[in-house]
């Protein structure tokens, strides 16, 4: 276990962030420290409870914690309004209480579901992150958003709570499908682009050993990503500036995921088809830095995020994007990376947009 990282936020508590190895063991400890509660109400889904839900039971109970497990189906479904009613009335029915605190064990849905919850639960309870899938280490489980998917829109629905602790057990990496890992890695390839030459480069020339799961480039890559995440969030938590940054990509995929219907394409991998747009409009529009399209193109292909495939509709994405939470005034906003760790957020000329889209979506139907 290699030394926490501590995010620091003006108006909150610090928290640590702890990563490294078979930790869902003693997560009990680590809870121990870090919460005054009693209880513990653990969110988890059905495939997350086969493989770990029972060693983090064990952990709490022994370490003085009575838990409530709240088991939902996997996937972005469970992601609503409506499973977030249901986990509310089992928290009632085990008789959590404002005093005790809710423990996300999972991907990015769950910590999503759990933190919403736990956020509105009493109006408010203690939260922590057990965080099982890579996207989840490197980027949702740090930062405090959370939310639930409304049919106009994704995380429409949502609530700003930060955790007491995050416990990033890499080894819990190593039995993710294909398809989850590299999810995950595109918000690698985001944060990596965002943080700097020195980040960016480091992808480069990891890319091959992140794809190929080494855990000493795992647990950096998770490591540089917490940091760098951490410490946006510590400078601007409710994304008035800079944090609008780490939306790199997601607004071509968050409308992806709303006219494919949620779970349909991993949310990574809409991020980077998102950032292979947002590089084309920047170079378009004539911001980015010489070769930046190219070092974005190179580093997803690197990291097997090859170009989506699939037939769009161009105006139900363009319809997707304009009610997205982060349009203003029904106009699309883009996240441009001018160089490494420079960007900037910029509307599109409507008739530019419309043509690029129109571009894109033909030569997604035809790759």
């Amino acid at each position: 276990m290699s030394e926490p990282l501590r995010v620091r936020i003006r108006t909150r508590p610090e928290y640590d962030v702890v990563i490294g190895e078979d930790l869902l063991g003693v997560a009990g400890g680590l809870l121990r420290e870090a919460t005054e509660a009693a209880s513990i109400a653990i969110v988890t889904d059905e495939s997350v409870a086969g493989f770990f839900l029972d060693l983090v039971e064990r952990s709490l109970q022994s370490s003085g914690f009575r838990t409530v497990s709240v088991i939902v189906p996997p996937g972005e479904s469970s992601k609503s309004w409506q499973m977030a009613g249901d986990v509310l009335e089992r928290f009632a029915a085990g008789g959590v209480d404002r005093r005790d605190a809710v423990l996300a064990l999972g991907g990015g849905v769950i910590g999503d579901l759990a933190g919403f919850c736990a956020a509105s639960y009493m109006r408010g309870v203690a939260f922590a992150q057990a965080p099982t899938t890579l996207l989840a280490q490197v980027d949702s489980s740090v930062g405090g958003k959370t939310g639930v998917d409304l049919r106009a829109g994704k995380n429409l629905a949502g609530a700003f709570i930060q955790p007491a602790i995050v416990v990033a057990d890499t080894a819990t990496l190593q039995s993710l499908p294909a398809q989850e890992w590299t999810s995950g890695l595109a918000e690698v390839a985001k944060n990596a682009v965002l943080d700097g030459e020195e980040s960016l480069r480091w992808a480069e020339e990891r890319a091959g050993a992140l794809l190929a799961r080494d855990p000493g480039a795992v647990r950096e890559a998770v490591r540089l990503s917490v940091a760098f995440k951490g410490g946006v969030v510590s400078r601007d938590e409710r994304e008035a500036g800079l944090r609008e940054s780490l939306n790199l990509g997601h607004t071509l995929a968050h409308a992806i995921e709303n006219v494919a219907g949620y779970g349909k394409v991993p949310h990574g991998r809409a991020v980077a088809e998102g950032m292979r747009f947002a590089a084309r409009l920047a170079e378009k529009a004539g911001v980015a830095g010489p070769g930046m399209r190219e070092r974005q193109e190179r580093l997803l292909d690197a990291l097997g995020l090859n170009k989506l495939r699939g037939a769009y509709d161009s105006e139900r994405l363009r319809a997707a994007m304009s009610s997205d939470k982060k349009a203003r005034g029904g106009r699309p906003r883009f996240v441009f990376a001018l160089a490494p760790g420079k960007f900037e957020v910029m509307h599109v000329e409507e008739h530019v947009l419309a043509e690029e889209l129109d571009s894109w979506a033909r030569d997604t139907e035809g790759s």
